[in-house]
């Protein structure tokens, strides 16, 4: 076996792409930096850097619906990661839904619920 690690030199956001480990579905994608991929590395809960908080996010930190790192996998090029997690609680999306790709598209241009509410964003984040 070799040691890889992802290239943070290409840039200091890599993708992650994150999977359930039982279902396969995809629930969200979030980006990491060193730091980032470091802490995860360190806990086994899914850590990202949030571009909107320019800061590191323990995934559930506020909900309580931490992603339990089960396995992890990185792209031939080094510069995309994929979580497949264990999803504590249900929910991987701050919406409250399973998956944060809770909507489909349909052929009239229509959308659709398509991923479960597991919980109410009003009640989980009112502190926030």
């Amino acid at each position: 076996m070799s040691k890889v690690e992802p290239d943070f030199q290409k840039s200091s956001l890599l993708p992650a792409i994150v999977q359930d480990y039982k279902t396969k579905e995809v629930l969200m994608l979030a980006y990491v930096n060193k730091e980032a991929w470091e802490k995860t590395l360190a806990t086994g809960d899914a850590h990202y850097f949030s571009r909107s908080r320019q800061k590191i996010w323990h995934k559930g930190e506020t909900s309580g619906h931490v992603q339990k790192i089960k396995e992890i996998r990185i792209d031939c090029d080094l510069d995309t990661i994929l979580y497949i997690v264990e999803q504590v609680g249900g929910a991987s999306c701050h919406e409250g839904y399973e998956s944060c790709f809770y909507r489909r598209f349909l052929d009239n241009g229509d959308v659709e619920i398509c991923s479960k509410k597991v919980f109410n964003p009003e009640e989980v984040y009112k502190n926030g």
